[in-house]
């Protein structure tokens, strides 16, 4: 980057999170800490809701996402807007009226202690996990651009993150992210447009949008029903896993994951949290549409452009410095020719669009996809001579195409803002989720079981003791994340684990009175493992996990009921 780029990005980092460390200066109770003595407006939740769920991740990999597979992926969030209409209409009454700092305080008073403590522990291994995933993100722009080791960046970028997020608490992070919000908007915007805006002078965006169309990369929805097919129940993208698995995904994600109802409880009342849940639910699927379309911009932008065989230039670097060198700069080579032939023939393409010949439209989409076809394969054996110069090499390249994209074509001052993009979305998003996991541990296992009968002034620095730890534990895991391929991915993949049974229970405790807590308890245990089973044996979509694992703890554990001794069971609040 240029010394322009780095005072860009110096300046939009410092007064961002400036302005959020010194909004939430005065914060020293628990109350303040974990929920803003409950001072926020809707605006703010929606934004803050947004801004936890917009991490690096989404910047970094969606675009790559569309760029590798069409924008079949903004099917996940279809389930979405149904999903905050359930939760206004039943969760946020009920955390509301009993005033909690966690969800899961609200399952000790319907159930037993035990019960809220599996609960809390199941949403703090797959937050912590996931939180590790989302610091490698931004880990992947400073190793790039500083070449330095992904490991020690984690270091860095994770210790930055401690810092901020145990000096703010959750008032710092839910101001922090209304202005990042501001500056990722207009990073995105200004993306798409510099894509459209480098293309060839006689490609228009209309022109740009036909041949993304023709290359398959605009493929939104998919309505194949095929239910003996075990394909179609593998297939992760479709209109049904979408609005199926991503409404139960979604439903236990903001009403039983702390990192979001952490969000909402920090409001007035409970009109201002159900307005910004509302308000998400209607705005979420057109951004995450809207950055999957920039991918796939890009994707069009390669068409006419050179593109490079690999977009990790790093790995890149160790083959060509190894005895492997002379064989892949053949594959580069081979490479590049393709890239010559696909140029030209999309610029014909452009041409037939224009003049709307269907005939020769037809001949050359069959040409392009061929060569795409045969592109692969070079690449695929790109990919084995890295492998044979380095048995640890990262040959996924998903998460560094936008990356690439942006530091090789965008002009400069915009290239740092971009960056400063990325990283506010990764600082808002992790700190989101460091303040969630201090106030599950404090508020759920702490003050209630291993320490208890304490001055407030001693769990306000618990809590800032713990979000430390867990910044700790979220650095290690960051250290894995390299083998996990796309991150936007892996992170739904994690939660989708775990979402179905934490959801269960919730469910039982709302609307199955005659049900307690020994048998939810067991229910939700036998349930854990048996969606653990099923996603290592691989024989079902990630999505249709979280709707098996939430009737899965329905099922077992009203069965477990009917052999419970009948003690009487507390009555829905």
């Amino acid at each position: 980057m240029s010394i322009i780029d780095w005072i860009v990005l110096s300046i939009t980092l410092l007064a961002v999170i400036g302005y959020g460390l010194y909004k939430s200066k005065s914060e020293k109770t628990l109350d303040g800490y974990f929920k803003s003595s409950n001072s926020m407006s809707w605006i703010l939740i929606l934004l803050s809701i947004m801004g936890t769920q917009a991490s690096a991740i989404t910047f970094l990999s969606a675009p790559g996402q569309a760029y590798t597979d069409g924008m079949r992926f903004v099917q996940y969030y279809f389930g979405l807007p149904l999903a905050m209409v359930v939760l206004c209409v039943t969760f946020i009454p009920i955390y509301h009226k009993l005033k909690v700092f966690t969800a899961y305080e609200y399952l000790e008073q319907r159930f037993d202690l035990k019960t809220r403590s599996l609960a809390s522990i199941l949403f703090l291994v797959q937050r912590a996990l996931s939180t590790g995933i989302s610091i490698y993100a931004p880990s992947i722009i400073l190793a790039s651009l500083l070449g330095w080791n992904i490991y020690y960046t984690n270091l860095v970028m994770g210790g930055f993150l401690i810092i901020y997020t145990v000096t703010g608490g959750t008032k710092a992070v839910t101001y922090t992210q209304m202005q990042q919000l501001i500056v990722v908007f207009v990073g995105m915007f200004l993306a798409g447009y510099m894509v459209v805006h480098m293309l060839p002078k006689d490609v228009s965006f209309t022109d740009a949008l036909h041949v993304a169309g023709k290359m398959g990369k605009l493929n939104v929805i998919e309505t194949k029903i095929d239910v003996t097919d075990s394909a179609w129940w593998k297939d992760k993208y479709n209109i049904w896993s979408g609005v199926i698995g991503g409404f139960f995904l979604a439903l236990s994600y903001f009403g039983t994951d702390q990192s979001q109802v952490g969000r909402y409880l920090t409001a007035k009342n409970t009109k201002e949290s159900r307005t910004g849940l509302l308000m998400n639910g209607l705005v979420k699927v057109p951004m995450q549409f809207l950055i999957l379309l920039v991918g796939s911009l890009v994707f069009v932008f390669y068409m006419f452009f050179q593109s490079p065989i690999f977009f990790n230039q790093k790995e890149v670097d160790k083959v060509l410095t190894s005895e492997y060198r002379e064989e892949f700069q053949g594959l580069q080579a081979q490479n590049d020719s393709l890239n010559l032939i696909r140029k030209a023939q999309t610029t014909k393409l452009a041409t037939a669009l224009h003049a709307e010949d269907e005939s020769q439209i037809k001949t050359l989409q069959s040409q392009l996809l061929q060569i795409e076809a045969e592109t692969k394969v070079v690449r695929e054996d790109a990919l084995a001579v890295m492998k044979k110069a380095d048995s640890t090499a990262d040959t996924n390249d998903t998460n560094y195409i936008f990356l690439y994209f942006v530091v090789e074509n965008l002009p400069k001052g915009l290239i740092g803002l971009l960056i400063a993009m990325i990283f506010l979305a990764a600082w808002g998003s992790i700190a989101a989720a460091l303040n969630s996991l201090a106030s599950t541990t404090v508020i759920d296992l702490y003050k209630r079981m291993w320490v208890k009968d304490k001055p407030e002034l001693h769990y306000y620095k618990a809590s800032k003791w713990f979000t430390f730890g867990w910044g700790i534990f979220a650095i290690a895991t960051a250290m894995f994340a390299s083998k996990l391929g796309s991150l936007i991915e892996a992170v739904n993949v994690l939660g989708s684990l775990f979402y179905g049974t934490i959801l269960g229970i919730f469910l039982v405790a709302f609307y199955l009175k005659r049900i307690g807590g020994k048998a939810v308890f067991w229910g939700a245990i036998i349930t854990e493992g048996i969606v653990i089973g099923i996603y290592v044996a691989d024989i079902i979509s990630f999505l249709w996990l979280n709707v098996i694992g939430c009737l899965l703890v329905l099922i077992i554990a009203g069965i477990i009921q009917l052999f419970v001794k009948k003690n009487s069971t507390p009555e829905l609040i």
